[in-house]
């Protein structure tokens, strides 16, 4: 009965117009049915799907419902996920054969040995949840983040201090830089012009400049930075300090750095579309994982809230609009999705086993 409501209002207002002209118009039937086609056409496309890398493969849930649509399997531990800038496709970062993903606890990573082997970057069509393409990289894949100009696909290398770089038409390396030690997880500056990527064996976040493709200079920030975040305007870095249980916040002009204490563990870091919050995930141990979100206001440089979520927070990621935060919680296998006016959980959802990078649409 609302679609027939809804539809009597332009219908209305065209027989008012015609009557004006001293003409006559009626809709055709199929018209309006081809309208309506259209328009649930449009819908669907508009949908929207957040995904999470897991030890099995990647999950892919409905933004909407909150409801897991597929469950992708992978040859081996999926670290990371990443959508592209035109949400077309969907980057992964993958181990063959690995045993754990390995802790965030400070100084090093506890990695088995068969990590030190090759993994590769997979890119998937998301319509389809087809693979596309899977790239050898270097040892250990970490992270995989594109570059907001759609050019290239970067992927940090853990245990080869390296960052490769993917074109992402011909899905082929064309370049490896080297980094500081561990190189983990990064973002790429909107104009697409520098990468900061965060050495987890040292104290460093490795600057690239994506024009000459090498590196430039280095920032200290802290002990075992893991992840880091950059604002829209290109002048704020942040970067999470798992070995102080701080968030580093680095004046890009100046590299002054000011530190914000979080909880136990913090693994991952997202900045919101209008840069007002960064969100941390505090990810703790196996033995005492931690089970908060750390809410900071990059204005006031201070914790505006601390949100309990599910053991192991380790990935997290806003949603275009700032409405939601969704976090993975390794030690639970599922995401919370936060409402972030409220600071709370609204919803858990259950997903692949030790979910840990999260991306969305």
């Amino acid at each position: 009965m609302k679609k027939i409501a809804l539809l009597a209002i332009p219908l209305a207002t065209s027989v008012f117009l015609a009557a004006c002209g001293n003409t006559t118009t009626t809709p055709d039937k199929k018209e309006v049915k081809k309208s309506e086609q259209t328009s649930q056409s449009q819908q669907a496309e508009a949908s929207s799907f957040y995904f999470t890398a897991n030890e099995n493969g990647i999950s892919k849930i409905d933004a909407k419902t909150n409801k897991v649509m597929k469950s992708i399997d992978a040859e081996g531990a999926v670290h990371n996920v990443q959508v592209s800038p035109d949400d077309k496709i969907l980057g992964a970062t993958m181990v063959p054969n690995m045993g754990g993903h390995g802790e965030h606890d400070g100084d090093s990573m506890d990695m088995d040995m068969d990590m030190k082997m090759n993994g590769y970057a997979l890119f998937y069509d998301i319509k389809s949840n087809k693979l596309i393409q899977k790239v050898e990289v270097g040892e250990h894949p970490a992270h995989i983040v594109f570059t907001q100009n759609n050019k290239y696909a970067l992927v940090t290398n853990n245990e080869s201090n390296n960052v490769s770089v993917i074109d992402t038409t011909s899905y082929k390396v064309v370049s490896t830089i080297k980094t500081g030690k561990g190189p983990h997880g990064f973002r790429v500056s909107t104009d697409s012009k520098f990468a900061y990527i965060a050495n987890m064996s040292e104290d460093t976040v490795s600057v690239i400049d994506l024009d000459n493709l090498k590196e430039t200079k280095k920032i200290t920030v802290g002990k075992a930075p893991v992840t880091t975040g950059i604002t829209s305007d290109n002048k704020t870095l942040v970067a999470t300090l798992n070995g102080e249980n701080s968030l580093a916040i680095v004046d890009l002009s100046s590299d002054k750095v000011e530190k914000v204490q979080v909880s136990t563990g913090p693994a991952q870091v997202y900045i919101q579309s209008d840069d007002k919050y960064a969100f941390v995930a505090n990810q703790g141990t196996t033995e005492n994982p931690s089970d908060t979100v750390t809410k900071v206001d990059l204005k006031t440089k201070q914790v505006a809230a601390t949100i309990k979520v599910g053991k192991g927070a380790h990935g997290v990621v806003a949603s275009k609009d700032n409405k939601f935060v969704y976090v993975t919680n390794m030690y639970d296998n599922t995401v919370s999705v936060i409402d972030n006016d409220k600071n709370e959980v609204v919803d858990t959802i259950n997903v692949g086993e030790v979910p840990n990078g999260i991306t969305i649409q």
